[in-house]
Formats: C-alpha cells, structure tokens, sequence
C-alpha cells in the first residue's frame, strides 16, 4: 500500500505537531467564540426556532457541498499553505461581521452568509489540519495525536471560547467577533512556524508531469472508499451518530435560555461543563482502547452520547443538564478519537484528503439535516426538551445499528483492519 510523503521530513516531530495543534488551539478558540456569538446574535434578530436552527445548517453546509472539493484540494497543493489562506480568509470575514455590529448595521442575513463563507474555509483548515496528523507522528502514536487533536478543540471550542463568546457578547455584540477574528490571524501567523513542505505524492513514485484532472481525484477518493467494506459502514455509523446528535445540538440555545431559563452569560458557563467533559473524553480514550478495544470504546460511547441526551430530555434542572451535557461531549469525543484513528490507519497517505473529504460529505453534510430537522421538530412538539429526548433515542439506536454492523470486525491493529477489506 502507498503511503504519503511529505518532504522535507523534519528531525524534530514533536515541534511540527506543536505548531500544529497551537494553530488548531487557536483557531478552535476562535471558533468557541463564534459558534456561541453567532446564535447569540441571531437570537437577538429572531426567535423562530426554524432560523435559529437554519443558522447551524448555514454553517455545516459547506461540508455537504464542498467537503469532496477541499479534500482533493488538500491531496493537491502544500497543507500548511492552505490552512493559512484558510484562516486569513476567516479573520476577514469575521472582522468584517465584528464591523457591522458595532454599526449596528448587521441583520439575520449578513449572519447566514457570514456562517456560510466561514464554514467553506473551514473545510479546507479542518482538512488540512486532520491529514497532517499521519506525517508528524509514527502509526503507535495517532490514538495519541489524535486525541491532542481533538482536545484542541473541546478546550477552544467549549472549555474556553464557549464562556469567553458569551461573557464578551454580554459586554457589546461585537467584542467576540473582534477576538474571534484575532484568533484565525493569530493561527494563521503560528502555521509560518512549521518548517517543512506538506504536499502529499506516492513514497515510490515520481511526481507526474503535469497534474490529475480534479474529476480523476475525486473518482478515486470515492472508489477506494466504496472498495473498503470496513470503513463504509463506519462512514455510515458516523453520519448517523451526526444527525441524531444535531437534532439536539442545533437547539441548545434555546433549550438553555428558554427550557432551563438560562441567561446569555450562564449559557456560557453551561457550555463550559461541557467542555470539561470532552476535554476528559480526550485524555481518557487512549487507556480505554488499550484497556479493551476501539470497537468496544465505538460503541459504548455512542450509546453514552444517547443517554446523556435523552437524560436532558426528561431533566429541567440546569446543573443536572449540564452534566449530562458533559457526558455526551465525552462520548462523542471518544466516537471522533475512534474513528480518525481507524482512519489513519487504513487509508493511503496521498488518497487521505479525498477520503476524508467523502467522508466529512457525509458526515457533517449530515449536521445541516439534521439541524433543520431538530428546528422543525421542536416547532411541531413545542419545546426543544422533546428535542433532545428525540435525539437520545436515536442514538442508542444507532448504537445498537452499530453493534450488529461491526459484531464480526475488528477495529484493531493496521495488519487486521488491512486483512479484513483485503487489502
């Protein structure tokens, strides 16, 4: 099997993945703010249920319609360039939405197609970022890395800018905005600092004469994804735990300040419990999977992520909630440190960006379904407590999907994942 190369190599591996996850540390800050300012802002221009909703599939859009385009970009052209133009183009738009807020000239619009031109450059960062992980670090390492991946974000997205976007968004709209901002710059100028070049071509082959056609790349990103039995019914698993939990999650706002009577500030601190529990779901995921197996780890920790979320349904006390919240980040970071090692493992380094990018088609092309689904449901049963009662009982089905999906497969070592789709 061919495997990437990235060139040059660096003699210091651990510095690379420094820079690396300091720029997602970054980024993911940025975004923390973001994803709380945006529904905060928009919850300031309406409450309809179906555009507060419609505000998270803006955002998760891009990835049903770009996510195949930016991993065969990633395949093509050097990784760590792409995520820098990536994080300047979101440092731009932000300050451009920070601008209008302060005009007082921002309407639910601007807001939509803001999420929308973030979203599609998050594609590219987010890729980028995830297919580098295999050249900084040795295959016994990726659970590693890839739970310091994934801790990353829980403490940017939740642990940290969940509660900084809040309590900023108290003080003046805009002030989120303007350190979100701030933030994408910032992780943009920390990317100058990995040395090396990361564009990906066969270890044993020359670089061809003149590029692939696109529609070429695309074809076999999707055919060596079709020829893995394995890793279609993990895509399948994975794009079912997505829209069950955004049912839910695309309605958090409005389960926090009206369910639970939450104020604009607490929320964050709400938000923050969850950032606890999956920067925990990060730490402990490795020693899990050694102390029994990543399919038993799979599929415990969807069943988790259906009980912390049916267990908000039927709970109407902040705190209690709030835990439960805390499970199911845990659980879903230990889903997401499972399947990105799996991943890693099997699929070639040069396919890794267009496998990923169908991979990510389907899904977080799923979290815009399932978020207007989650808007239309809580419209039609009249809160979003039902919401999320809804959405635990997806997931425990899924769990249970999951569990006759993969009775007869391991999830193991790269000689029994390779064996088991005879490769």
């Amino acid at each position: 099997m061919a495997e990437a190369e990235f060139v040059p190599t660096s003699p210091r591996p651990d510095r690379r993945l420094t820079w690396l996850l300091s720029s997602s540390a970054v980024s993911n800050l940025g975004d923390g703010m973001g994803k709380v300012a945006f529904p905060l802002l928009a919850a300031t221009l309406t409450r309809d249920p179906v555009l507060i909703a419609g505000l998270s599939a803006t955002q998760f859009l891009p990835w049903l319609l770009f996510a195949v385009l930016a991993g065969a970009l990633v395949d093509r052209v050097d990784r760590r360039r792409a995520m820098i133009a990536a994080n300047v183009v979101r440092a731009v738009v932000v300050g451009g939405v920070a601008a209008l807020a302060l005009s007082g000239a921002v309407s639910i619009w601007v807001v939509y197609a803001a999420a929308l031109v973030i979203g599609t450059a998050e594609t590219v960062a987010e890729s980028a970022a995830n297919v580098m992980i295999p050249a900084m670090v040795d295959r016994e390492r990726l659970e590693d890395a890839n739970s310091k991946l994934q801790a990353c974000e829980i403490v940017g997205q939740t642990f940290l800018g969940g509660p900084v976007g809040s309590l900023t968004f108290g003080l003046f709209a805009a002030f989120p905005f303007l350190l979100n901002s701030a933030g994408f710059a910032i992780a943009a100028a920390l990317l100058v600092g990995l040395t090396g070049t990361y564009r990906a071509r066969p270890r044993d082959s020359k670089p061809a004469a003149e590029p692939s056609r696109l529609r070429q790349d695309l074809a076999d990103g999707l055919r060596w994804l079709k020829a893995s039995p394995l890793l279609l019914r993990l895509v399948i698993i994975a794009g079912l735990v997505s829209l069950a939990s955004e049912l839910a999650q695309a309605q958090l706002v409005l389960y926090a300040l009206q369910d639970l009577g939450l104020s604009n500030t607490t929320f964050g601190l709400f938000a923050f419990v969850g950032g606890i529990g999956g920067l925990a779901g990060a730490a402990v995921t490795p020693r899990l999977v050694k102390a029994s197996s990543r399919r038993a780890v799979l599929l415990w920790s969807i069943a988790c992520c259906g009980a912390g979320f049916g267990g908000m349904g039927l709970s109407g006390q902040p705190v209690v909630s709030a835990v439960l919240f805390g499970v199911f980040a845990a659980a879903v970071v230990a889903v997401n440190v499972v399947l990105g090692t799996v991943r890693h493992t099997l699929v070639p380094g040069e396919l890794l960006g267009r496998v990923l990018g169908v991979w990510r088609t389907v899904v977080w092309g799923a979290i815009p379904v399932g978020a207007l689904l989650g808007g239309v449901l809580t419209d039609a049963l009249g809160t979003a407590s039902r919401t999320f009662g809804v959405s635990g009982l997806l997931l425990l089905g899924t769990a249970a999907f999951a569990l006759v999906s993969l009775r007869h497969l391991s999830l193991g070592s790269e000689a029994e994942l390779s064996r088991q789709q005879g490769v």
